[in-house]
């Protein structure tokens, strides 16, 4: 930090678009250990609100149609998910 106390600009400037609701995948995935039972994740994560092609949605309720109970890596975990929820980009608020 430097010893003034002015505020510096973001490295990257943040657009003014429509705010997309939910978070990415990838920031639940990277709060947890692997390997993980699809048990503890709801547990840990279920109520976190993740962004899909359809809308957010809670990742418990995803969870529910995936058919895996164990991810030995946070890449099967993610692509499980992925393959649920689909691919595409993510609605954003109206």
């Amino acid at each position: 930090m430097s010893d003034d106390d002015t505020e510096e600009e973001p490295a990257v400037p943040l657009g003014d678009g429509p705010d997309v609701e939910g978070v990415p995948l990838a920031r639940v995935a990277s709060r947890l250990t692997w390997p993980q039972e699809c048990s503890r994740i709801v547990d840990k994560e279920g109520e976190a609100v993740i962004r899909t092609p359809d809308g957010p949605r809670e990742l418990a309720d995803v969870l529910e149609s995936v058919e895996e109970t164990y991810f030995d890596r946070r890449q099967t975990f993610l692509a499980a998910v992925r393959d649920e929820i689909g691919h595409g980009p993510v609605e954003t608020a109206a």
